[in-house]
């Protein structure tokens, strides 16, 4: 499919001479971009969260390997119910 973008002079002037080195086409080149960029963007659906975990030893060692359960029941240890 063909399209027409505006692209900066520099980046443009850019472009073609890193598809020169590589030697391959500019086409190739912004497919290969778009690509990345579109890759990227798939790795974190809407509505997912990216993993943020630190690695551990933030347990305390009674708790360590503890069940979801025994977590809760401790952290509502003497509140009542």
């Amino acid at each position: 499919m063909k399209t027409t973008i505006d692209i900066a002079d520099a980046l443009l002037r850019d472009a073609k001479k890193a598809a020169a080195r590589r030697e391959t086409s500019l086409r190739a080149l912004v497919e290969e971009g778009l690509r990345e960029v579109l890759s990227r963007d798939a790795v974190t659906q809407p509505g997912e969260l990216r993993d943020a975990s630190v690695g551990g030893g933030w347990l305390q060692p009674e708790f360590d390997g503890a069940s979801w359960d025994r977590l809760a029941d401790a952290a509502y240890e003497g509140r009542g119910t």
